[in-house]
């Protein structure tokens, strides 16, 4: 598990990094939550909207199994894990208690089946059969949680097993899982299981389990993403949740109500407030060329443009210019051999001078070094115009 750590860190852990400082904060009385802690950020740049007992160290139910998912999928990223491969189930794994497909001990299921379960119906079974294949073990699977929980910047978080039943010492924070979910939304295949309502659950012994999605949102809200639910009578009422509308996509996270319908109610208080009140603007588009180009030596390619890896948009409220400006770190020349996709700087987007993202800017084209002969001519032109 370690290099799924180590290749996913590159991607994710700038992600985590930047917009932790940027604040665009409502006012109490502009929203009003009956739960322990609750948090509200701006998935593309990570800027906080609201916070209530944001950095309070409570437990979370099974919103743990955000991180028991995000492993599974890194680990699948970097090629340890396929979604084809059959993973046979321990009896420890089987016999788990809590929210469950029933696996039964000595089967073997689909990587893709387990975890389709775990982002359905929370499915403790099959994180303990993930996590044992991942590392062995639960316990050596946990200490990959907290290892990853540290690189996303989650400082306030603590996992002790990979369901997030409880056992002492286990904690997170409202601000921490947002951070966890931001990491895990990058995954596609996360998002389609996560829009399955109910789907049964075929058994290789013939059985089959039906999965009802625990998220009622993704009904009954317009635009929810995705998310996961928890409960239990230490955390009470829990939920973390994205919804996107237009361009603008944002995680709001609520734990600790008094029932299932306030969590619900509480994070789509937290999501009518950010779509009534803010708005995504785009300042630099995936694919798109940046103001700036290089000047490439030793090629016949002289002048290279640069185009952004992945879009640069920040939350503003409506009705008001934020303090963003788009910056480049781009040196003024390259030189050749260069590659189409060769990165040769970033462009930087700030709020009041703090940095809330940045985009990779990357060769648009080829740019061969010269040949012997071109290089010779190339030569003999300078000394002639000389």
């Amino acid at each position: 598990m370690k290099k799924s750590l180590i290749c996913a860190a590159a991607a994710l852990l700038c992600i985590a990094a930047v917009g932790g400082g940027t604040t665009i904060a409502a006012s109490a009385e502009e929203v009003q939550l009956s739960c322990k802690a609750a948090y509200l950020m701006d998935e593309t740049s990570g800027v906080q909207m609201y916070a209530k007992n944001e950095e309070t160290r409570l437990p979370i139910a099974s919103m743990c199994k955000i991180m028991t998912l995000l492993l599974a999928f890194e680990a699948v990223d970097c090629g340890e894990l396929t979604y084809e491969e059959e993973i046979t189930v321990s009896e420890r794994a089987a016999g788990m208690g809590g929210s469950q497909v029933f696996l039964g001990a000595g089967l073997s299921y689909r990587t893709d089946e387990l975890l389709k379960s775990i982002a359905v119906c929370s499915a403790n079974d099959s994180c303990v059969a993930i996590a044992e294949r991942i590392a062995g073990s639960e316990g050596a699977f946990c200490a990959e949680m907290n290892e990853r929980a540290k690189e996303l910047g989650a400082e306030n978080t603590l996992f002790a097993n990979c369901t997030g039943l409880p056992k002492e010492p286990q904690y997170s924070c409202a601000k921490d899982v947002a951070l966890m979910l931001r990491a895990l939304h990058k995954y596609e295949k996360y998002h389609e299981y996560s829009h399955i309502w109910l789907e049964d659950f075929v058994h290789p012994d013939g059985r089959t389990t039906q999965m009802a999605n625990t998220n009622k949102l993704i009904r009954s809200y317009q635009g929810c993403a995705g998310g996961k639910t928890g409960f239990t009578n230490e955390a009470g009422f829990c939920l973390a949740a994205a919804a996107q509308r237009g361009e603008t996509q944002v995680i709001s996270v609520v734990i600790g109500a008094d029932s299932s319908q306030n969590r619900f109610s509480a994070v789509s208080s937290l999501f009518d407030y950010a779509f009534d009140n803010f708005e995504s603007v785009t300042y630099l588009r995936a694919g798109d060329a940046a103001e700036r180009k290089i000047a490439v030596r030793g090629s016949r390619v002289k002048n290279m443009a640069v185009t952004a890896e992945h879009t640069l948009s920040a939350i503003s409220r409506r009705g008001t210019e934020e303090a963003y400006a788009l910056g480049y770190e781009l040196a003024e020349e390259a030189r050749a051999p260069i590659s189409r996709g060769d990165v040769l700087g970033y462009a930087i987007l700030t709020r009041d001078g703090v940095e809330v993202d940045r985009a990779a800017l990357l060769a648009a084209e080829d740019a061969p070094e010269f040949t012997w002969w071109e290089a010779y001519r190339e030569g003999a032109q300078h000394w002639h115009h000389g």
